[in-house]
C-alpha cells in the first residue's frame, strides 16, 4: 500500500514541478499584459524559448517586461509638458540676451 502511495506522490511532485515551472515562465508574459507593453507576444515567444536555453534569458524577460508601463511611457523620458515648458523658457531666455547682446553692440558703435 505504501508503494502506491509513494508512486502517487512522486507523480504529484513531478507534474506540480512541470506545471510551476511553466507558470513561473509565465510572469513576464503576465507582467507585460498589465502593463500593456507593445511587446507582448514577442516576451511570451521568448518565455517559452527561455524554457528550452535552461532559462537562460527569463532573467532579461522580466527586466523587458518591467521597463514599460503605460502611465510612463519606457520610463526613459520626461513627461511631453514638462519638455515644452523648459523649451518656452530656453526661447525667453534667449530673446531676452539676444535683446541684451544688440543694446550693448550698439552702444559700443555709438562709442566708436
Amino acid at each position: 500500500m505504501l508503494d502506491y502511495f509513494a508512486l502517487g506522490v512522486l507523480f504529484f511532485v513531478v507534474i506540480v514541478l512541470f506545471y510551476g515551472i511553466i507558470v513561473i515562465h509565465d510572469i513576464p508574459y503576465e507582467i507585460s499584459k498589465r502593463r500593456n507593453h507593445p511587446h507582448q507576444d514577442a516576451i511570451h515567444a521568448a518565455g517559452w524559448v527561455s524554457l528550452f536555453t535552461l532559462h537562460a534569458i527569463w532573467p532579461f524577460l522580466w527586466i523587458w517586461a518591467m521597463l514599460y508601463r503605460d502611465d510612463r511611457g519606457w520610463g526613459f523620458s520626461t513627461p511631453k509638458a514638462e519638455l515644452e515648458q523648459q523649451l518656452a523658457e530656453m526661447r525667453q531666455r534667449l530673446e531676452r540676451l539676444e535683446g541684451q547682446g544688440a543694446s550693448r553692440s550698439a552702444h559700443a558703435v555709438e562709442e566708436a
